[in-house]
Parts: structure tokens; sequence; C-alpha cells
């Protein structure tokens, strides 16, 4: 298991086009070992199983002006789980996720990488990325409900569904300082698409999301079942 930290810039909240630095934290289960399922290994060849984490900061209206007359949204958690593929330079992924506190819904995304080895210490991986979620996700960040548009000077009332809402690129440097020790680039672009990117909200904010983080992190080893 790999556990660090670091920094990274991300939008200050779904389809902003203003930006803060936050905590960039570092949890990737390489190995780990389920009851029933056996032994799953993200770094080899096959099928292999992970926990999926994300967490959304709180939205205020005083973020930006043209979310004057908006509810607050309170920050939330994402648990799920994620699956993939791995067949030496080439993986492919999805994941699924329950909102919680912020908001009641849930949320997916299926991804491909491609795994190149600049060097013994260089590791790249790049691929396209793209999202799911569900109405009552949608309708948190990107909805805007009669109330909140008569509130508003610019806003009009707007109810998305459910459905894809992100299609973008994202790219990981590693670089093992040594054996247990790696520093990480991570850099993602995400386009906002359909509900979503027809938001009111978006219109006012912008449709590319951009990501990018540096971190540095440890190899731990543990074995809880043995």
């Amino acid at each position: 298991m790999n556990l660090g930290i670091g920094g990274a810039m991300t939008p200050r909240y779904p389809g902003a086009d203003k930006y803060m630095l936050v905590p960039f934290p570092i949890i990737e289960a390489g190995r780990f070992y389920l009851p029933g399922l056996g032994q799953s290994v993200a770094k080899t060849q096959g099928i292999y199983v992970y926990p999926s984490l994300n967490v959304y900061g709180d939205r205020s209206a005083s973020d930006d002006k043209s979310l004057k007359g908006t509810k607050d949204i309170d920050w939330a958690f994402e648990a799920g789980i994620g699956a993939g593929y791995r067949y030496d330079w080439f993986r492919v992924f999805g994941t699924a996720r329950q909102g919680f506190n912020g908001y009641s819904g849930q949320t997916g995304e299926l991804g491909a990488d491609l795994i190149l080895p600049l060097s013994q210490r260089f590791e790249l991986l790049f691929g396209p990325r793209t999202s799911w979620a569900s109405e009552g996700y949608m309708e948190t960040y990107f909805g805007v409900t009669q109330k909140e548009a008569a509130r508003s000077n610019v806003l009009t009332a707007y109810k998305p569904d459910a459905g894809f809402k992100t299609a973008g690129l994202a790219a990981t440097v590693n670089y093992w300082v040594d054996d247990r020790t790696r520093l990480q680039f991570r850099g993602s672009w995400n386009r906002l698409i359909g509900d979503a990117g027809d938001s009111p909200i978006v219109k006012y904010g912008s449709r590319d999301q951009w990501f990018a983080g540096i971190g540095l992190s440890r190899k731990f080893e543990f074995n809880l079942f043995r």
C-alpha cells in the first residue's frame, strides 16, 4: 500500500472557473486480500479491485457573484469500489461511489491508460476518462430551483437529469526516489458535457475543469489476514 500527502490545484466547486489549493492525499492499495475473493494485485496482469474514495468541499453563494441566491452546499464524501483489468502496458477500469453528507446519490467513472516505463525510475500513465452521475448529484451541483432563480440576478431555473457529466484526459508521472519512496505528479482535464455542461451555473463558470497535483508517498506492507 502506498500512503502519502501533497497539494493540488482544483476547481473551487464543480463547474467553477476559480481554483484553490487543497491537500492531496495518496492512498493506493496495490496488493490486498479479501476473504473469499483472494488476493488482488493492481500492479501486475489480470483483474484487480480496490477501494474508491473522493471528497468535495462545500459551496457557498459567496464563492462567486453568479451564485448569489443559491443555497449553500455542505462538503460531501464519496465511498465505493473500483475494478479493472491490466495487461502489461495497458489497463482499463471503472469505479462506482455513493455520496454522503453534501448530496445523496451516486457517481461513476470509466477510464483507460497506456503505461509507459520511461526509465528504471520513471513511469508515465495517460489515457481518456469519462464520468457519470445520478440525478441527486446533478441537481445538487448543477441544478437551480425556482426559488434560487427568483433570488438570483443571472441564473435561470434548471433541473438536470442523471447522465454522463464529463469527458477528458488524465496523466500520472511516477518517479521512484528509492524502492519504497515515490514522487508523483497528477494532472487531468475534464470537459463538462450533457446536462452538467448546459447548467446555468457552468455558463458563468467554465466547462473546462483542470486538476494538477504533486505528492510524496511511501510504500507499506500490511497483511491483516495472516
